[in-house]
């Protein structure tokens, strides 16, 4: 179990990295596809099967509809892969520094804590995961509404960034 779930992280790290390297949206969205698979790995490996299911249907049903967004706007001709020079540097800049501060922290890295939620007792029959998500919906309500908001302004702001100078797809003809 525990080598799954290294496999996930080191997927998210790998994830995460494709994402910030890539100033292309088209390329930079495969990376938050598969930042978001490991990340539901890493939920499912910890005993949240539950949230890991929301986390699919929100994250990417939702925040890929911004990506789609970016993309139409920014439009450019000749997007910068992952081959090209500069995204390949800074990817690797960003994994070894993560490799780095790996080898820094190792020797206070606590590896107890990896244990998937029903093996701590016996005679547990409902996961951690449906509880949280009770108390969401029962006393998180504002946190919903707000988080709705973020999410509202978030698509703006990303909208207005990669609409450049040139305006896009949306410049006069």
């Amino acid at each position: 179990m525990t080598i799954m779930t290294v496999a996930f992280l080191f997927g998210l790290v790998v994830g995460l990295a494709a994402v910030a390297s890539n100033p292309s949206p088209y390329f930079a969205a495969l990376g938050l596809v598969m930042a978001a698979g490991m990340g539901c790995g890493i939920l499912v490996v910890s005993g949240g099967p539950f949230l890991s299911l929301v986390l699919v249907l929100i994250y990417l049903g939702g925040m890929l509809v911004v990506f789609a967004y970016s993309a139409a706007l920014a439009a450019e001709p000749y997007p910068e892969s992952w081959e090209s020079r500069p995204v390949l540097e800074t990817l690797l800049l960003y994994l070894g520094g993560v490799f780095l501060a790996g080898l820094l922290f190792w020797g206070q890295w606590n590896w107890g804590f990896w244990f998937v939620e029903g093996e701590q007792d016996e005679m547990g029959m409902v996961g951690g995961d449906v509880g949280g998500v009770a108390l969401l919906y029962s006393t998180g309500g504002a946190v919903l509404i707000i988080s709705g908001w973020v999410l509202l302004l978030t698509l703006f702001v990303v909208l207005e960034l990669t609409r450049g100078l040139d305006r896009g797809a949306l410049r006069a003809v």
